[in-house]
């Protein structure tokens, strides 16, 4: 366990937005947090990376408090946030050796740390162009350049690849499990519930200021297998009433996704006829019926009653 988080507290305006919340992370793992927005994330993140102090609780790193050497734990400490950290004017090499040079390294550590952090995210080839040339994917991995160059233990990534094309999201993926297959260890939010699928070691649900799941995807994903989830290409002019599927004894939820009605109903019992009586009965055309395993996504709606971006 590298960084122990116990009763961690933090209030706006008079008003608890992070209540009492326990977690650990482990040395090596990718532990990603999920949670629709307002749920606490990105509070939570601010405090573990020191930019923001909370009302009670303790945050230890190897056992020790971070706020008893907050220099000493930033030094072990990456951090790559939503916000792009970067000097434009400036080309890629100065941009990573201005931060690196924040964390102590020179001369020849200096540049060499540099340039692997640029080839590690595939920049070599711009090392000496102005940040002011790159395309938005590019600014993110020199973002993530600037912040591994001094070789941090911890990493934290809050969104870092918002607003990015899939071939830079995927590099940046593959160089996330890359680090972690190095030692280091990170901590990862996103809205990409794919990107969770792919990355993920272990994953922190939260919700309304509260850590509400937490295990791999494979453990999440068997605690809600035991439903059934059933998905229906439809036609209709007006949107069902998911109330006449609630109605139908077995049925957990239901929802109606643009032309698509997902339904979740227990496995136990057997009500798909039901269900098509309904769908007859309301005139609504069927065009295909499927029946899909538990997936993140189903989980997080589950537990949340919210898609990931509500």
């Amino acid at each position: 366990m590298i960084l122990d988080v116990r009763g961690l507290t933090k209030s706006y305006r008079g008003k608890e937005v992070i209540h009492g919340i326990d977690f650990q992370v482990n040395e090596g793992e990718i532990l990603c947090f999920l949670g629709p927005n307002g749920a606490g994330k990105s509070t939570t993140i601010n405090i573990l990376t020191g930019a923001l102090g909370c009302e009670a609780g303790t945050v230890a790193y190897n056992r020790e408090s971070i706020y008893s050497n907050m220099r000493k734990y930033k030094q072990k400490l990456g951090i790559v946030l939503q916000e792009l950290a970067l000097y434009n004017d400036l080309s890629a090499e100065k941009n990573v050796l201005f931060f690196a040079s924040l964390y102590g390294l020179k001369g020849k550590q200096l540049k060499e740390s540099c340039r692997q952090a640029l080839e590690f995210t595939g920049l070599s080839s711009r090392a000496r162009d102005k940040v002011n040339t790159f395309s938005g994917g590019m600014k993110r991995r020199l973002n993530i350049a600037c912040a591994i160059a001094h070789r941090p233990e911890l990493l934290i990534m809050d969104e870092p690849t918002v607003g990015i094309d899939p071939q830079s999201r995927e590099y940046i993926l593959e160089g996330v499990e890359h680090l972690s297959s190095r030692g280091m260890t990170v901590v990862y939010t996103t809205h990409y519930m794919e990107e969770v699928e792919k990355i993920s070691t272990r994953i922190l649900i939260m919700d309304e200021g509260n850590i509400i799941a937490e295990g791999s995807k494979e453990e999440l994903k068997a605690d809600v297998d035991k439903e059934r989830r059933y998905h229906i290409s439809a036609h209709f002019e007006t949107a069902p009433n998911v109330n006449l599927f609630l109605a139908i004894g077995g049925v957990k939820n239901a929802e109606i996704r643009d032309s698509e009605i997902v339904i979740a109903t227990d496995k136990s019992v057997e009500i798909l006829d039901e269900i098509i009586a309904v769908l007859i009965s309301e005139k609504i055309k069927i065009e295909d019926i499927s029946c899909r395993s538990a997936s993140l996504e189903t989980v997080f709606l589950n537990m949340t009653g919210k898609t990931l971006r509500d």
